[in-house]
């Protein structure tokens, strides 16, 4: 069989990531501000919800804060899965600038936000750290993304804007794994707010570092894909390390 075969599979499971990164986070970008919405938070605490109730009788600057971040937050989430898609970046770059302009406005509105909110998380200092450090990582992420467009630099540009969105995905992430973690701690004896507690001490990091990790590891592979096929071009032969990736079976 020839690499043809892995190469098509290879993109059949990029095309059905993507297709998952954009239907997730259209859902979450849609369902989880609408309550905030739609009603108030004094009322959403009434009915248990136990993010609305940590809000509810704050400060209004910290209700702005959380207004803020959960409306910008939201759109960010909605438009960047555009931004990685190929076919529009090539047939219709202005659409691509303008959804990128978008998300970045966007994320540097959501991201100061959220690092305003931190230290009222419901996990106490733990969440604090988790939650500002996501803050502090995705407004930086977005600055350079859009520093290294204005210079030019189209390459370094990509790079910035995959850790953005990797950070930017911490919301899709922080629903899926509550999601897992509640059920499995209900499951051992724990009662649903305690094993709510819990999660949300543990989400505070584990919805964004692997993200992040995941985007520093197809980076790398990228400069690593990138880096033999300058080898290739200049001197016709790939590296040693690669050449067993293009024996044909």
């Amino acid at each position: 069989m020839t690499e043809g075969g892995p190469r098509r599979g290879s993109t059949r499971r990029g095309t059905v990531a993507l297709w998952w990164i954009v239907l997730s986070a259209a859902a979450i970008a849609v369902v989880a501000p609408m309550p905030y919405l739609t009603d108030s938070l004094r009322h959403l605490a009434q009915d248990n919800g136990e993010i609305a109730a940590n809000y509810a009788y704050r400060p209004l600057w910290a209700q702005v804060a959380f207004y803020l971040h959960v409306c910008f937050a939201g759109l960010a989430l909605l438009v960047s899965p555009a931004q990685f898609v190929t076919r529009l970046r090539v047939r219709a770059p202005r659409v691509h600038r303008i959804c990128g302009r978008i998300a970045t406005g966007c994320i540097w509105i959501a991201g100061p936000a959220g690092l305003v909110m931190a230290p009222l998380n419901l996990a106490g200092p733990v969440g604090a750290v988790g939650f500002g450090t996501l803050a502090v990582l995705w407004t930086g992420f977005a600055v350079a993304a859009y520093r290294a467009i204005r210079r030019g630099d189209v390459a370094s540009h990509r790079d910035w804007a995959i850790r953005a969105f990797a950070m930017t995905y911490a919301a899709v992430m922080l629903r899926l794994w509550l999601v897992v973690l509640d059920p499995l701690q209900v499951a051992i004896g724990l009662d649903a707010d305690t094993a709510f507690q819990r999660s949300y001490l543990i989400v505070s990091f584990l919805c964004w570092v692997p993200n992040l990790l995941v985007a520093e590891g197809m980076l790398r592979r990228n400069r690593n894909r990138n880096r033999n096929r300058r080898q290739v071009s200049e001197t016709g032969q790939p590296r040693p390390a690669d050449r067993m990736n293009h024996v044909v079976r």
